[in-house]
């Protein structure tokens, strides 16, 4: 498998399976229905799991921009490999919201609040302000990214079990920080699935909310540089 492949796939798993939680949790008439905030950031962490875990031996599972641009910016990926591993991201992020949204079908169309359909697909701030909505993406994603650069690191290396303690992190980040914006920390994973809200069929749906789409890409973006500058100097 190219890493190209390796980060398409793995974004799709992480995505059926954090956006799959998500659903679960708030669309109507399911099995899992008001299982709460402990459900959903502990479902996105069992995701990233997966996906690191099925990505890693083919393109090391960045699975979000935030980690590629990291990784570039400290000389880990040639720059010219960054456009294919955010296209993969992307795509793969766009794949898995479609197969979520087949499988919830059903479920879409008993659940009449177009935002709670909206919040299936990405993330949307608990108050809107947009200094301190960029700001909380900021450091989610400084300290996701920081976290990831320390684990990825050989000295540190647990092999394929590298795959835990970035889920336990993304698990640490959604508990503690992810009450302002829904912590997307990773623009693929929310810009895939806002696209697939515009695009699918979905009956009573509202806007995907562009005025706010820049917010958990440019975000995370900033997020991730500083974090790598500051591993850089330390």
């Amino acid at each position: 498998m190219t890493p190209f492949l390796g980060e398409l796939s793995g974004t799709a798993l992480v995505i059926v399976l954090g956006d799959g939680v998500v659903a679960n949790v708030i669309l109507n008439k399911t099995k899992g229905n008001n299982g709460g905030l402990i459900a959903i950031t502990f479902g996105w962490a069992m995701a990233v799991y997966v996906g690191v875990f099925v990505a890693a031996p083919f393109s090391k599972a960045h699975l979000n921009p935030a980690v590629t641009l990291a990784f570039a910016f400290l000389g880990k990926l040639e720059w010219n490999m960054v456009p294919v591993y955010i296209a993969a991201q992307l795509l793969g992020a766009m794949a898995g919201a479609g197969f979520v949204w087949l499988s919830y079908r059903l479920h879409f169309n008993a659940t009449p609040d177009p935002d709670t359909k909206l919040a299936v697909f990405c993330t949307s701030p608990g108050i809107r302000g947009t200094v301190s909505n960029l700001v909380s993406e900021i450091i989610a994603t400084f300290v996701l990214i920081f976290g990831v650069l320390y684990i990825a690191a050989p000295t540190n290396s647990l092999g394929a079990l590298d795959a835990l303690p970035v889920s336990l992190l993304v698990l640490g980040v959604g508990l503690s920080l992810g009450g302002p914006t829904g912590y997307a920390i990773n623009p693929a994973r929310d810009l895939g699935p806002r696209i697939m809200h515009f695009l699918l069929p979905i009956p009573g749906k509202r806007d995907s909310d562009w005025a706010y789409s820049w917010i958990p890409v440019v975000g995370p973006g900033i997020g991730a540089l500083l974090a790598a500058i500051v591993f850089k100097m330390v």
